[in-house]
């Protein structure tokens, strides 16, 4: 694909951008979009449930601070932004192997103003 695909992802006065990788994973949320998904928090993770099911891909639990990633048993898009519960030292670390599909572009720790229970909206924005 030559364009990149941008999504904006945004509640209240929180908003950012990120980048969608060249997996089927992101190929299956950029079709879903738009997506409103209530948010929980877990350490420095945000994750919420989204109405698709996908399979792993090029599967990892250590992530970097960032990305953005499917997580196949609670169907569930996450953003790491720092760690978790489950972090061994500062790394991000999901509580069991994600998809990785995109990274928020700049600076992720806005994110840390999203409260559990908050939806996110996540859609298509113009390519830069």
């Amino acid at each position: 694909m030559s364009e990149s695909r941008r999504v904006r992802i945004s509640a209240g006065t929180v908003a950012a951008y990120a980048t969608l990788n060249e997996s089927s994973v992101a190929d299956a949320v950029w079709q879903a979009l738009p997506l409103d998904v209530r948010m929980q928090t877990w350490g420095d993770e945000l994750y919420g449930a989204v109405p698709l099911t996908l399979p792993l891909e090029s599967p990892q639990e250590v992530v970097d601070v960032g990305d953005l990633a499917f997580w196949p048993p609670g169907h569930a898009l996450c953003i790491f932004f720092g760690p978790t519960p489950a972090s061994v030292g500062d790394e991000p670390r999901a509580a069991s192997e994600v998809t990785v599909f995109g990274r928020v572009e700049g600076d992720s720790t806005v994110f840390r103003l999203v409260r559990s229970g908050e939806k996110l909206r996540f859609e298509q924005a113009e390519p830069q």
